[in-house]
């Protein structure tokens, strides 16, 4: 990425791709940046700079709007003052008639191959911030369309794709939360380019309140890219007002090479794991099994049969407090519901430990019903209108309120210091009333607060399933909660699509019931069992339901995932291209190269009578793999073919395995292949 600036004007992007000599001209590549003026336009274009600014006439949306502390619009105009190369790039530019400084900080991440940028501004006097953008990154002419994600309950990261065309493409976001409807994310392939091969750009805005994108094309051809904070979410004047994080990516990969770099930044910078060298657990969350009906008898024997089968963590979920005995009441009163049990929480989590597994707990710290004892005592702890709309029977707490964020500490302390939790399900059930950077700055300190008293305990981002998922909780986090659906085939889209962001160590996936309780859907155990070996896995039923022959099942892909979850913890997911629209496969390859294992999930039927070869990527072409179909013995009756691997493991080039593919046996909807690859 290359910056220049005429004279003290402010930094614009005269070049961002692939790696130049290190002798490259900048002189010459900043004048060669510049394009033609013809009749119509002024006579001189406008930078396109890290914040366009209005008084210089730019043409499209500006990178600040802002108002004095009278109301009064203020357009600052901004010339050097100063950088600071010792950690990154600083970069100040000042208004000193306005009383206004803008500071550009960029870091460049080589292993990752991220650029992290933030813009701060500072003011000599409580000024109106209506909209500051993160540093404005150009984007490329030689794309014809862009792909940002939305969503909805049990149904996220859907990706959509949009075609470049004058004007603006925004998306908003007012929901105060980061949101099922808005994941902050935007990828843009060049012509030509699929998950793994061509150029790609990537963006990821790293804040959990609401956020704004903007994608323009400029009346003169030039495109830029826009992150920030949703507009008016800063409630009161102030004198120093920051952007998130953006994270920004190039590709020579495909959207593969994007995807990789987000993985390696949550997974190697982002997130700070409590026990790093200790391997991802097998999770037992006990939601879909028993719900608001905790019995201890029923609990301690689901545990038993949850460690039989290789979990290694039991989450107790929702319903163990106040007077919990459906979702209508008791938030905020966190104190263990004596009726359900009458000792405590004690005896579950003895009983627990003695099976080898450790404990954790479900809050929804920000949140509160009004039949609950706190919301009688203290109404106006409640953020917004007292008429406003409910969500899920619930209103939230005031996070800007110092007395606010104490409370909770003090009950969510109280539970953490009596028992040994090593983790913590934190839930985020509905959106908030209206946008406000205040809410989303007092969550972070309340779990800042936490973690800095209890380190050892991981935390898992949930809220409703996708509600809270990017970088900024998972700088705070080691979990998130992908969606509410445990539905096997609903679960592998998401899956796959949310990999161009999450790596596997932080995405939890669990083994759902039988009979899906979010679509009805029965679905055999093996696809459920594989699908959430993808990711970190869990299982998320009442293991009473099972058969022996599930169990077994069950048990055995658990072990497989046990066996080769530390290389697949630090592994790249590629996504490949599935030539059969029916079949949803990815590549999971360790670091170095020297493994891969792919699952090709079919999800529906296939259009065509024989399996399309598979494809696979990021091999060393003159290197000879080993390459076995490890579940072959699943192949149903209908398999009446010989195709090798259901008859043993393969010795090819990587080039064959790219350029060729391997050829699948026959196979049902809703089964998974998984192959495992060795580089000889």
């Amino acid at each position: 990425m290359v910056l220049a600036a005429t004279g003290d004007r402010l930094p614009q992007v005269v070049y961002w791709g692939a790696p130049l000599p290190m002798g490259a001209d900048l002189d010459t590549l900043h004048a060669a940046h510049a394009i033609d003026v013809t009749g119509g336009m002024l006579d001189a274009n406008p930078d396109l700079s890290l914040c366009p600014e209005a008084v210089r006439s730019f043409p499209g949306q500006p990178g600040l709007i802002l108002r004095d502390g009278d109301g009064t619009p203020l357009l600052p105009k901004f010339c050097y003052a100063g950088e600071d190369t010792s950690d990154g790039l600083s970069l100040t530019y000042a208004d000193d008639a306005a009383g206004l400084t803008l500071t550009f900080l960029l870091r460049p991440d080589p292993s990752t191959r991220i650029i992290t940028a933030k813009t701060v501004l500072t003011a000599t006097r409580p000024v109106h911030l209506h909209w500051l953008a993160a540093p404005v990154l150009p984007a490329p002419q030689q794309s014809a369309e862009m792909i940002d994600v939305s969503g909805r309950w049990c149904g996220e990261f859907q990706l959509n794709r949009t075609a470049w065309s004058p004007g603006i493409r925004t998306r908003e976001n007012r929901t105060g939360r980061t949101g099922h409807e808005h994941f902050p994310g935007l990828l843009i392939p060049c012509f030509g380019a699929t998950n793994t091969q061509g150029e790609a750009y990537g963006f990821h805005y790293g804040w959990s309140g609401g956020h704004r994108m903007v994608a323009e094309e400029l009346p003169d051809g030039r495109r830029q890219v826009q992150w920030g904070h949703v507009g008016r979410s800063e409630q009161s004047p102030g004198t120093r007002f920051e952007s998130a994080t953006l994270y920004a990516t190039y590709s020579q990969t495909g959207l593969n090479g994007c995807a990789t770099s987000f993985q390696r930044h949550v997974r190697d910078r982002i997130v700070t794991w409590p026990k790093p060298d200790t391997p991802r657990p097998v999770h037992y969350n006990c939601w879909e099994a028993v719900y608001f009906d905790h019995k201890l008898p029923v609990l301690t024997d689901i545990a038993t049969r949850a460690a039989e089968l290789g979990a290694e963590r039991f989450v107790l979920d929702d319903g163990w407090f106040g007077m919990r005995d459906d979702d209508t009441r008791s938030l905020s009163d966190w104190t263990v519901d004596a009726r359900k049990y009458p000792d405590g929480l004690g005896p579950l989590i003895d009983h627990v430990h003695a099976q080898g597994m450790t404990f954790g707990i479900w809050f929804e710290p920000e949140m509160i019903n009004p039949d609950s004892d706190i919301h009688r005592a203290h109404p106006d702890w409640a953020l917004g209108s007292e008429d406003q709309t409910l969500g899920r029977q619930q209103k939230a707490l005031n996070m800007a309120l110092p007395e606010v964020r104490d409370f909770i500490y003090d009950r969510m302390a109280a539970i953490l210091s009596a028992h040994d939790v090593d983790y913590i399900k934190w839930d985020h059930n509905r959106v908030l009333p209206m946008p406000d950077a205040d809410q989303t700055r007092g969550s972070y300190a309340l779990i800042d607060r936490l973690r800095a008293d209890f380190p050892g305990v991981e935390i898992e981002s949930c809220a409703s399933g996708g509600g809270r998922i990017d970088f900024g909780i998972l700088g705070r986090t080691q979990r998130v909660w992908l969606s509410d659906s445990n539905d096997a085939l609903e679960r592998l889209r998401i899956q796959h699509d949310a990999a161009l962001f999450l790596p596997l160590a932080v995405t939890g996936s669990h083994v759902g019931p039988r009979r899906c309780h979010t679509s009805g859907r029965t679905i055999d155990i093996s696809m459920r069992a594989w699908v959430a070996a993808q990711r970190h896995m869990g299982f998320e039923m009442d293991p009473r339901e099972l058969t022996d022959h599930e169990a077994a099942v069950l048990t055995e892909v658990t072990a497989w995932w046990k066996r080769n979850r530390d290389w697949m913890h630090h592994a790249d997911i590629h996504l490949l291209d599935s030539p059969d629209p029916a079949v949803l496969a990815e590549q999971q390859q360790a670091r170095d190269g020297s493994r891969f294992v792919v699952f090709a999930g079919k999800a529906a039927t296939s259009a065509q009578i024989s399996p399309r070869t598979l494809r696979f990527t990021s091999l060393e072409p003159d290197a000879t793999y080993r390459v076995e179909l490890i579940n072959r013995d699943t192949a149903p009756g209908l398999s009446r073919g010989t195709p090798i691997l259901k008859t043993g493991p393969i010795e090819v080039s990587g080039a064959w395995l790219m350029h060729q593919g391997v050829t699948l046996p026959w196979h049902f909807p809703e089964t998974m292949w998984v192959l495992e690859g060795t580089r000889l």
